[in-house]
């Protein structure tokens, strides 16, 4: 197992190795002058000529990765050239409205993908079956922005029930603030006791989650069900049957139980695939997350910033793969040795 786990995580270190090199040489190319970004648009040649000695873009390619890498090393993932403010603190201060939509999704999606799915497996070639495929399938099918505009045009525009876009309105944010303690809103307005802001920050984030949830709920589905179908043809399983156990048992225990593994694995790689979702969710519904700032770094060619979303994606990709691999290892012997 230890031996597994080695092997895991060197191949963790250089995919990471590899995507950092081929995204500290993309941003090298694009057409755009950082150090005339750095100083303004108003910045004469000199100025400019001394940014970019100030950036360390005067020296060659190798120079400036090996730069790059060791200040990564040391918790430093550059200066943004929009902000002028450390990166990897522009990250922190907007991470958390991210990870708690994606949170929020994950649970919606989780919760009702498994039910669904074993619905749809135990009624397999009923009427439900049916419509829970049709339902699994527009759900990975409709693209998520678009979808997040209709749930707006529907429960904002024509119903009134949800507020249409950000974390807060501005009325609770000045009545009622939130004390800052995780960043996720939900949890600090329940700390400090302030269930006013609670309930806004809870009708905010329903909309975005619902949207942002579509995909991983429709995969969910239709994973549980494949695979819930096909432990229910073992050998077990109708000999469980022909002991007379009795059928919800056989689905809940034996079937679901087992079914829950690779469900786990979507999952878990899924909540990783909705850190990029999100940016479009966040655009659509002005939620001030990572992907609003990935957003306005790509507009702006603030690479600095784009590198460093860049490695949090691909790092966080790396790290849920990682967990899921050696979970499964401990749980199956037989991935070991492959």
């Amino acid at each position: 197992m230890l031996s597994y786990i080695i092997r895991r995580l060197l191949l963790a270190i250089i995919v990471i190795i590899g995507v950092s090199i081929l995204t500290f040489l993309l941003t090298r190319v694009v057409p755009s002058d950082p150090a005339a970004r750095w100083v303004g648009p108003h910045a004469r040649t000199e100025q400019i000529a001394r940014a970019r000695i100030e950036l360390g873009l005067d020296k060659p390619l190798y120079v400036q990765y090996y730069r790059y890498v060791r200040d990564l090393l040391h918790g430093d993932w550059g200066i943004s050239i929009r902000t002028h403010q450390p990166v990897l603190r522009e990250i922190i201060t907007y991470l958390p409205a991210s990870l708690e939509l994606i949170i929020f999704s994950m649970l919606i999606a989780f919760i009702l993908g498994i039910t669904l799915g074993s619905v749809s497996a135990a009624k397999n070639g009923k009427i439900v079956d049916h419509l829970s495929r049709i339902f699994s399938s527009a759900g990975v099918a409709l693209p998520t922005f678009w979808l997040g505009m209709i749930l707006q045009l529907i429960f904002f525009k024509e119903l009134r029930l949800f507020p249409l876009a950000g974390r807060l309105d501005m009325m609770t944010s000045l009545i009622s603030p939130i004390k800052r303690v995780t960043g996720f809103y939900l949890i600090d307005s329940l700390i400090s006791g302030n269930f006013t802001a609670f309930e806004k920050a809870l009708s905010h984030i329903i909309l975005p989650g619902i949207a942002l949830a579509a995909y991983p709920l429709g995969l969910s589905t239709r994973m549980t069900r494949a695979t819930m179908l096909e432990i229910l043809g073992e050998d077990y399983i109708r000999t469980a049957r022909a002991c007379g156990v009795s059928e919800v048992k056989i689905l809940a225990v034996y079937a679901l139980r087992n079914a829950l593994g690779p469900v786990f694995t979507v999952s878990a790689l899924t909540f990783a695939y909705s850190l990029v979702e999100t940016f479009l969710i966040e655009s659509v519904f002005s939620w001030p997350g990572i992907g609003y700032y990935a957003s306005n770094a790509i507009m702006t060619v603030d690479y600095p910033a784009i590198m460093g979303v860049t490695l949090l994606i691909a790092f966080t990709y790396i790290l849920l793969n990682l967990i899921v691999d050696i979970t499964l290892a401990f749980l199956d012997p037989r991935i070991r040795i492959g």
